[in-house]
This record gives structure tokens, C-alpha cells and sequence, in this order.
């Protein structure tokens, strides 16, 4: 009689397996088997995508992105078109009220990059275009954070305007800025190029 502790065992539950069973591993052979709680997708599922699945997700990013960003220039465009109704507006002089139409001018522009995804997707859908949808959809993303950007920066202008003198509000303004500048396109210039260099 064989003795049973030639036979091969069962990674999971201990019992011998028959040769040719599935999983069980033979001369020259390696088990299939996987060990218990190995997860199925490994690191580098980024890099098995297809490319139908890898533009569905990017499209996918940029829907999520879209929606962040507007629903901040929506609040402040709300605000911006508040403010020409109040008694106070009447008070402000030549230099505040352009700052005022360059600023609702520019709170419109945002609105409308930052919607254009949208708008892309719905008149170019079942067309076959979507590589072309994300790409210009990204470009339209980052024209509308720039005019986000400049609208903020123009709206604190006029409100620190009235409660602090030209030069130290510009001053704030200029700082604020330049801290948009650094979060929003310089660090990510930076770690993608950082990125760039380990891959070579």
C-alpha cells in the first residue's frame, strides 16, 4: 500500500490531493493554487487596462474633478452677483467697480470651462470621440482652474479693498496668489517630473 504521506497535500486544507486534480502540483510542476486572502488584482492593474477601460476611467477623474471645482465657482459667482445689489456697492469707487466687472467676467469664463466637459460628452456621445473628449476635457479642467484662481484673487481684492489700505491688500492678494500658484500647478509640475526621472 502507498503511504499516504507521499502524497501531495493541500495548501488550505491539509488532505492529500490526487495527482492531476486541479491545483495539485506534479513533477517539474508548480501548484495554481493561491494562498488564502491573496488578492486577485496586483500592483500594476493600472497597466493591464485596456485602452477602452483606461479612457473610462480618466473620463470618469475628470467628472469627479469637474464637480469639485464647480461647485466652488458656483457659491462665489452666486456671491459675486449679490454684491452689485447692495447699498455699499453704490460707495465704491471707479477702480473697485472694474475690479467688480473684470471679476464677474471672469466667474463666468470659469463657469463655462469647467461645464465645456460636460457639454463635450453630451453633443459627442456614440460618436467614437472619447480619447478626444478627455483630452480636450483635461485642457478645458486646468483653463477653468486658472480663471477659478484669478477670480478668487480678484474677488479678495475688492472685499479687503474696503477694510484695509490698496497696498496692504494687494500685498495679501499677491501672497494668496502665489500660494494657488504653488499648490495648484507647481507642486504637481514638480512631482511629475520627480515621477518621470524614477521611471528612467
Amino acid at each position: 500500500m502507498k503511504p499516504l504521506d507521499s502524497a501531495p497535500l493541500d495548501t488550505e486544507s491539509g488532505r492529500p490531493v490526487e495527482p492531476g486534480a486541479p491545483g495539485a502540483a506534479g513533477p517539474g510542476r508548480e501548484s495554481t493554487r493561491r494562498p488564502a486572502g491573496e488578492n486577485e488584482v496586483g500592483p500594476r492593474e493600472f497597466a493591464e487596462e485596456d485602452p477602452r477601460e483606461r479612457v473610462n476611467r480618466r473620463w470618469n477623474e475628470i467628472l469627479q474633478e469637474t464637480r469639485v471645482a464647480q461647485t466652488g465657482i458656483q457659491i462665489l459667482f452666486g456671491f459675486l452677483l449679490s454684491v452689485a445689489f447692495t447699498q455699499r456697492f453704490e460707495k465704491l469707487g471707479d477702480f473697485d467697480h472694474r475690479v467688480y466687472v473684470i471679476t464677474v467676467l471672469l466667474g463666468a469664463a470659469a463657469i463655462g470651462a469647467l461645464i465645456a466637459p460636460v457639454a463635450l460628452h453630451r453633443f459627442l456621445s456614440g460618436s467614437r470621440m472619447k480619447d478626444e473628449v478627455v483630452a480636450v476635457a483635461g485642457r478645458f479642467m486646468v483653463c477653468g482652474m486658472v480663471l477659478l484662481a484669478l477670480t478668487i484673487g480678484c474677488t479678495l481684492l475688492l472685499l479687503l479693498h474696503t477694510v484695509l489700505t490698496d497696498l496692504l491688500a494687494e500685498i495679501l492678494v499677491g501672497t494668496v496668489m502665489a500660494w494657488f500658484a504653488a499648490a495648484w500647478f507647481v507642486l504637481p509640475l514638480v512631482l511629475k517630473a520627480r515621477s518621470g526621472r524614477r521611471g528612467d
